[in-house]
């Protein structure tokens, strides 16, 4: 029979990977808000690339311990399903700096560093929720839930303003393609982070 030491050991394994991503996650959103409200917003994508990198080697020691595990702390489905979605945030981080970077020079005057902070707030959310999973306080959890429903419903308020700004006829037809391709980038990444948020939600609410 395993021991309860064995079993808790392998919760927090779990758990602690879990956070790593989550971490990665938000070092990536940090970096690519901290980039853009630079005033020359020169691309550094080494920030990015670490981040990637390390959400990758998390994301290969989940699926490692899932393989390796005979006991895990929640449903394995549920494990997979929240390193998935934790994966896929700095994945369209680092889609919208690498395309930064080659666009720079024809978005001078556009600034996406308000977007970009509500970014980082929401994957900031994504972190405490992953580091409440352990407790399963379903209020907690759900107080973090809403915060982060409420940075989407304001990111989408935003991407209303964008639309104004392609539609006044001020912007010439390259600026505009490439001001709505970035915003729904953005707009993709804070999306990926409320799914990761509802993930998490609905696992403390299937064991609390």
């Amino acid at each position: 029979m395993f021991s309860l030491q064995t079993i808790f050991g392998q919760g927090k394994l779990f758990y602690s990977l879990l956070e790593e991503a989550a971490v990665a996650a938000h070092d990536s959103a940090a970096a690519l808000h901290a980039m853009l409200k630079e005033s020359d917003r020169q691309p550094a994508l080494d920030a990015f690339k670490l981040a990637r990198q390390r959400e990758r080697e998390a994301s290969e020691k989940i699926s490692q311990a899932l393989v390796d595990s005979f006991i895990t702390p929640i449903e394995r489905e549920d494990i997979e399903a929240l390193g998935s979605a934790l994966y896929k945030i700095p994945k369209q981080i680092e889609k919208f700096a690498d395309r930064y970077a080659l666009a720079t020079r024809h978005l001078e005057h556009i600034d996406f560093a308000p977007r970009a902070a509500m970014l980082e707030q929401a994957a900031a959310v994504v972190v405490k929720m992953v580091r409440q999973l352990p407790k399963m306080d379903l209020g907690a959890m759900k107080a973090l839930s809403d915060e982060l429903r409420s940075l989407e419903t304001e990111a989408d308020r935003l991407m209303l303003e964008l639309y104004r700004d392609i539609y006044s006829g001020e912007l010439e037809p390259l600026q505009m393609f490439l001001l709505k391709e970035f915003f729904e980038i953005l707009e993709k990444a804070i999306d990926r982070c409320r799914g990761a948020g509802v993930v998490a939600y609905e696992i403390v609410l299937k064991n609390s």
